[in-house]
């Protein structure tokens, strides 16, 4: 474990508190974890704030899953060959990272987020569910269709770059399989459990995690997980949607931020 203060600690607490319930209501909460964690061990390898950003974000994103699957309509098994794809996308998307300037892709991300908050803006009926209603079946063309493009194309973008994977994939999720937003978040969970394992086992292997910082952040992320996905379980699509702009919004402030403060 870094050598940080009680001060420094009990911050790192809070933000994967936070980032938590961020992350299981609407996913983003890397955009708050992540740079916490950088500020916090500014001495750091970057491999190892990676890491261990890893290690308490699968905590809290696989407490948050169980959370939802109590209540929420999932496809499980769906959800999993998703993650695969993505998984594999990951690894593809990581592969060609070298090569890619991160200055280029910024102002497409930015533009392609303000286009999806005027979107749900202005379609306020997008991901919500009617009382009573019932959900389209599944069909084959689709699950496909989200297996390919969401599994494999997001964790492409996820290896590739990555900030905002996970409201990525809510918004896909809505999209493709006409899921309601409580829904695709909780299958998104189950995806990001995927992820998350793959790229934990990756760091892990390579002697990149503080392992005893991350078991005392994790207990945090996951309480805040676990209270996200209850709150998101038990004030509907309109709630979420609501979250869902804000963290768009914060995440085309952040990359705005990197890419001309």
């Amino acid at each position: 474990m870094p050598d940080i203060s009680l001060t420094t600690l009990v911050l790192l607490c809070l933000a994967a508190l936070v980032a938590g319930w961020i992350d299981a209501v609407v996913g983003g909460g890397g955009l708050l974890q992540l740079p916490a964690l950088l500020l916090g061990l500014p001495h750091v390898p970057a491999a190892h704030v990676l890491g261990t950003n890893k290690a308490v974000s699968i905590v809290g994103t696989t407490g948050a899953a169980v959370t939802y699957l109590r209540k929420a309509p999932v496809q499980v098994w769906t959800a999993v060959r998703i993650g695969l794809a993505a998984l594999v996308g990951s690894m593809a998307g990581a592969f060609f990272a070298a090569g890619i300037s991160s200055e280029v892709l910024r102002p497409v991300i930015m533009v392609v987020l303000l286009g999806v908050a005027a979107f749900v803006m202005l379609r306020p009926s997008f991901g919500a569910k009617a009382e009573g209603e019932e959900r389209a079946p599944l069909t084959r063309a689709r699950i496909v269709t989200a297996i390919v493009v969401v599994g494999g194309g997001i964790g492409f973008y996820d290896g590739l770059f990555g900030p905002g994977t996970g409201t990525f994939l809510v918004l896909a999720l809505t999209a493709v399989l006409h899921l309601d937003l409580v829904t695709a978040s909780a299958t998104a969970k189950i995806v990001n459990v995927c992820t998350n394992a793959g790229a934990l086992a990756m760091f892990a292997y390579q002697g990149t995690v503080y392992w005893q910082l991350a078991a005392v952040m994790a207990v945090f992320n996951l309480v805040g997980g676990m209270l996200g996905a209850r709150m998101a379980l038990s004030k509907g699509a309109e709630f979420v949607r609501g979250v869902l702009l804000v963290v768009v919004f914060s995440l085309v402030a952040k990359l705005a931020f990197d890419q001309w403060a």
